[in-house]
């Protein structure tokens, strides 16, 4: 009993590594899904930028056609929330990748989340 407890400790430190290499070989090399993920971030990132620019542009054709002062900082306020949306969208994928690799997160190391 007393040399079962070092024995298995020592199995289990040893296997772990070895385990996690090969779940992350696992996942990398899938021939679809490092792709997938890659073209939905990409996707996302696009539309997201678009949205930016069709809500600054009816932000700014509003804000031209409105009168009362109060409204006008409305309009600016929602411009500039959505300028903050567009902004975490294009931070999100890069601070994924940098923190990813940082923390050994599986995919970290075969998708590329940076939008540029």
């Amino acid at each position: 009993m007393g040399r079962a407890l070092p024995l298995a400790l020592f199995a289990l430190v040893a296997v772990e590594p070895a385990f996690a290499q090969s779940t992350t070989n696992a996942i990398c090399q899938t021939s679809k899904l490092p792709g997938i993920i890659e073209g939905f971030f990409q996707l996302t990132t696009g539309l997201g930028i678009v949205g930016l620019v069709i809500v600054w542009q009816a932000d700014s054709l509003l804000e031209l056609f409105t009168l009362n002062p109060k409204q006008k900082k409305g309009v600016k306020e929602h411009k500039r929330s959505a300028l903050k949306s567009a902004v975490i969208l294009l931070v999100l994928g890069s601070l994924y990748s940098v923190a990813g690799e940082i923390m050994n997160l599986p995919l970290a190391d075969c998708v590329n989340l940076a939008p540029w």
